[in-house]
């Protein structure tokens, strides 16, 4: 939600989703990011979001604008911060170390406040793998496929086939290196059955959720993500099975009609994993 929106930040407060993002950065205009600043930290301090994460999106590094933003913010605990176009380590260790000097100030334990990074320049696409190694307080990473398209001048097409590659990379980079994986926002909110379309190749990439940038969005990634019924159903019984074979000293066996591998047993704990998990919304 824009930084300077009280009265959106308040909406936002009772949707259904997993994570509202409180934005500093393209939320919120060049002539507003200080109101963005004093709106957010108010938002924190005052509303109640339930169980709904709370994330700060920084501005970048380079624009001065961090330190003071976490300076305001962080006395009002959020769960974490964001850092946009992140493209090398360097980046991720900056806002590390602001991290770590308001934890000793306000007395909370290392690691207190929790880190994303977006992806969203080629810099960070080759960078992938020394930025998922920054530092133990980050879980996850973030594409952002707009800003990376203006970056390598490609023209966004509903197919996303241009910038099907950095896609790809960053949620293999957030597997390999154990962290959540979030999809690009989908521009076009009055498109349902796009939104629908998208999500669900996402899913099949692996993505864990996706970034909504209106609330009629929510309700579709909502269901796209959430392992379904039946999905549920049968990776509970594939995992009683398993246990049943393993409790009787079995190796492998057969489940409905296919052999079962280690492979088959994971995917079903991931279904189980997801139950829940809903998406952010920025």
């Amino acid at each position: 939600m824009p930084g300077d929106s009280m009265k959106k930040i308040q909406k936002a407060a009772g949707w259904e989703v997993d994570t509202v993002i409180l934005d500093l950065e393209d939320g919120a205009a060049q002539n507003r990011k200080v109101a963005a600043r004093t709106t957010v930290s108010e938002a924190l301090q005052t509303l109640n979001f339930g169980g709904r994460e709370r994330l700060v999106r920084l501005n970048h590094l380079n624009t001065g604008l961090p330190r003071a933003e976490i300076e305001a913010t962080a006395a009002w605990r959020p769960d974490g911060y964001i850092v946009p176009k992140a493209e090398d380590a360097a980046d991720l260790h900056a806002v590390d170390q602001l991290l770590a000097i308001a934890e000793q100030q306000l007395g909370l334990p290392d690691g207190a406040f929790r880190l994303f990074a977006m992806i969203e320049t080629a810099l960070g696409v080759m960078n992938l793998r020394e930025i998922a190694r920054a530092t133990p307080r980050l879980e996850g990473l973030i594409f952002g496929a707009e800003d990376l398209a203006g970056d390598i001048g490609a023209v966004r097409t509903r197919a996303a086939w241009e910038v099907f590659y950095a896609r790809s990379a960053v949620v293999t980079a957030a597997a390999a290196y154990h962290l959540q994986a979030f999809d690009m926002v989908f521009t076009d909110f009055h498109d349902a059955p796009g939104l629908e379309t998208e999500s669900r190749f996402a899913r099949q990439l692996g993505y864990t959720g996706k970034s909504c940038i209106h609330p009629n969005q929510t309700p579709v990634v909502n269901a796209v993500f959430s392992p379904s019924a039946e999905e549920i159903d049968r990776a509970q019984r594939l995992i009683a099975a398993f246990e049943a074979q393993q409790a009787a000293g079995a190796g492998a066996f057969t489940f409905e009609g296919k052999m079962v591998d280690m492979p088959m047993l994971v995917a079903a704990r991931k279904v189980i994993a997801r139950v829940g998990r809903r998406t952010p919304v920025e």
